[in-house]
């Protein structure tokens, strides 16, 4: 009996524990038979994890097979184990345990990212641009990518909207200087050059979270300020509304859409939402929420 595969239900689902009915797909297979993944969403190794397992399995072995998927020639395309499979190639193996699987180019994207996500291994970028990535390249909507991955919709959606940061601000997150949540607080500041004075203030005073997002409600009162007064000069004009109401109504709003949300009132209760979306397929899915 084999055990059937299915998505969206982390990385057991995808790859089962080897049993003695799936021997058959386990096999020994030569470390420079295997080519290195495209879809591998980590840009960066770590040399001295990599250096500290090798040096486990000089001693023990490779305890935890790869996971690969045949290519024409004898060949495999890794999958899942780079570092496992890369410490081998240092080590000067010959061959590597490996378990075989006929993943297509959804299933193979998606281990890849699992994998990764699990062991903790992205940042949160390159989990971003991982995400961006299967949606881009396969036409998958946030909603479908959710379920491959063991993700909310939303999830998915707040995580792809840090590709939108500043440069500046994208290198202070992918080194680590802020978290995913510094940036989602910057994220919410309009304006690119105040989003990176708002992280390089939260990089120099070491500010928590909570702390950076009351420095975000200074820099957008800021904004408010301004604008207010220059509509009373013209006699209209916007004002954007930071008090509590209104950004309980864009978190509601922006949950339930799965993206970035603006509400800005004006004179006489009138006012604008602005919604924010990343790709046409976020488009289509967000007009597909708000038509339900």
């Amino acid at each position: 009996m084999t055990k059937k595969r299915g998505l969206g239900k982390g990385l057991d689902a995808l790859i089962p524990v080897v049993e003695p009915d799936l021997a058959g797909s386990l096999r020994q297979i030569p470390v420079n038979s295997v080519r290195p993944n495209p879809r591998q969403p980590r840009q960066l190794l770590d040399d001295a994890r990599l250096e500290e397992l090798a040096s486990s399995i000089r001693e023990h072995g490779v305890v935890q097979p790869i996971v690969v998927r045949p290519l024409p020639g004898g060949q495999y395309e890794l999958i899942a184990g780079e570092r496992r499979w890369r410490a081998c190639l240092s080590l000067g193996e010959e061959f590597i345990p490996a378990l075989v699987r006929d993943y297509d180019e959804v299933e193979a994207a998606a281990v890849t990212l699992i994998e990764n996500i699990q062991r903790e291994d992205l940042n949160p970028l390159e989990e971003a641009m991982a995400y961006r990535r299967l949606i881009d390249e396969f036409g998958m909507t946030q909603e479908e990518l959710a379920r491959k991955v063991g993700k909310s919709r939303s999830f998915i959606a707040n995580t792809m909207r840090l590709l939108g940061l500043p440069d500046e601000v994208r290198e202070m997150l992918g080194n680590g200087q802020i978290t995913a949540g510094h940036a989602r607080a910057v994220l919410s500041l309009e304006d690119a050059d105040k989003q990176i004075a708002a992280a390089r203030e939260v990089v120099a005073a070491g500010l928590n979270v909570r702390d950076t997002e009351e420095l975000v409600r200074r820099y957008a009162g800021q904004d408010g300020d301004q604008q207010e007064k220059k509509g009373r000069r013209s006699g209209s004009g916007s004002v954007s509304h930071t008090n509590e109401e209104m950004e309980s109504m864009e978190a509601m709003l922006g949950g339930a859409l799965g993206t970035a949300v603006h509400i800005r009132s004006r004179r006489g209760g009138t006012g604008v939402i602005e919604i924010c979306y990343e790709s046409r397929a976020q488009l289509e899915e967000i007009i597909s929420l708000l038509l339900r």
